[in-house]
């Protein structure tokens, strides 16, 4: 049955004012007075989305209009949202819509542009950026992207993770990182307010399971043990391909694979013995330079021949292009054809970063030589930012000896360093 609407007076709102009990006073036409107290009253919208009923607050009764809705007032209010529920829209929402308008607050997509430009400068690493950008791409935008920023919720989220918390965990982690950053910054932009829905601790964490309990995050690369490499090293340099010079080279200067594949000759200097990687191309976006041994310089004078200038590749594929991610990884299954070369705790096939690791533990196992020496071998800081501020230099001496006491050792097999200098010399 329809309520009529305009049931309230005036004096029947004064009268319950002065009673002071708490009630509701029906107008109709889905305009309600919350009285709360002896002369206070609150004006609410009162209407059905669905099965769930809703209210919206219009304001304080004030028979003035000056701090709140008269009666005539509250009345052309309700019969505005009215209009709004008839043409299909929730009028809490709509409300929302319009308010966000007023302010500027931006989508999420554009929120997160916005962060991209102010704040990814600090990460030089090319490929850091780009990382960010594609899992955005990939999985917040499709769920996110014209979300206004302030209307992102827990579910929203939540919607963005779970489809690939436990199958891409290690991604999922780093796009729950990305969104509670971005989230962040919207806050502090004035976009939006409260707690950030894409919190881990106490928050998220109650409802997804953690990252390090589910199968395959945070597992190590899979590294051969120390003792092995020189066979691993022995049966490599029989082979003449420049992908197995790539990776020659990487096990020898304990390099990543992208420095490695990026790397130009306008970058070597024979003379000083020296590579110098750019910040471009560092993990950590700072320069690091490489002390190159006798091993390592036998194997560029093998290459340099082949150069074509200062920009030209160290290690050229087609057309004179960097060699492709999958290079050195094809050449590490054509080794492994026999399963021979595993990590000895995970059982999987040795990986290109794993012999990183494997310098690490025999520079730490078999060696005198000093921790911190061996981590800036391996381009890593050493100890906070107030150590790092005060310890400036890179001991770059120090880790040429710490180089060429690894080649030796890595080609410490019969016949492994002669098989360099005799493809040198050729």
């Amino acid at each position: 049955m329809a309520v009529r609407a305009n049931q309230l007076t005036v004096a029947k709102i004064r009268a319950a004012l002065a009673e002071g009990r708490r009630q509701r006073l029906h107008d109709g036409g889905n305009l309600v007075l919350h009285v709360r107290g002896p002369g206070t009253g609150y004006w609410v919208f009162r209407y059905n989305d669905g099965p769930h009923r809703r209210e919206m607050g219009l304001g304080p009764y004030d028979p003035s209009n000056r701090d709140g809705l008269s009666l005539a007032a509250a009345r052309e209010v309700a019969a505005e949202w009215r209009a709004v529920l008839r043409r299909g829209l929730d009028p809490i929402e709509e409300r929302r819509r319009r308010e966000r308008a007023e302010r500027g607050v931006p989508t999420f997509r554009e929120a997160a542009e916005a962060f991209l430009d102010t704040m990814l400068h600090q990460y030089r690493n090319a490929k850091h950026r780009q990382q960010w950008r594609s899992t955005l791409r990939t999985y917040a935008f499709p769920v996110l992207g014209d979300v206004p920023v302030d209307a992102v919720d827990t579910d929203h989220v939540l919607r963005v993770l779970q489809p690939i918390w436990t199958a891409r965990t290690e991604t999922a982690a780093r796009v729950r990182q990305r969104l509670e950053r971005i989230l962040d910054y919207a806050r502090v932009r004035g976009w939006r307010e409260g707690e950030n829905p894409a919190r881990w601790r106490g928050h998220l964490a109650l409802v997804l399971p953690p990252p390090s309990r589910l199968k395959g995050h945070g597992r190590h690369h899979p590294a051969l043990d120390w003792r092995e490499v020189p066979a691993f090293v022995a049966e490599l340099v029989r082979w003449p391909s420049v992908s197995a010079r790539a990776l020659l080279f990487a096990i020898l200067t304990a390099a990543r694979t992208g420095e490695v594949l990026g790397a130009r000759w306008g970058e070597i200097d024979m003379e000083n013995r020296v590579w110098t990687i750019p910040d471009t191309r560092m993990k950590a976006g700072r320069g690091h330079r490489v002390p190159l041994s006798g091993p390592v310089l036998a194997l560029l004078a093998e290459l340099r021949p082949f150069a074509d200038g200062p920009e030209s590749p160290v290690f050229p594929g087609r057309r004179q292009r960097p060699l492709s991610q999958m290079a050195l990884l094809m050449v590490l299954r054509r080794l492994n054809r026999d399963g021979r070369w595993r990590d000895p705790h995970s059982g999987r096939p040795v990986s290109v970063h794993g012999f990183r690791s494997a310098f690490r533990t025999w520079a730490g196992e078999n060696t005198s030589h000093p921790f911190e020496v061996v981590e800036m071998a391996l381009a890593h800081a050493v100890g906070d930012r107030t150590v790092q501020a005060y310890a400036r230099g890179d001991l770059f001496d120090r880790r040429r000896q710490l180089m060429e006491d690894w080649a030796t050792y890595c080609l410490s097999s019969a016949g492994a360093e002669a098989s360099i200098t005799a493809s040198s010399s050729e």
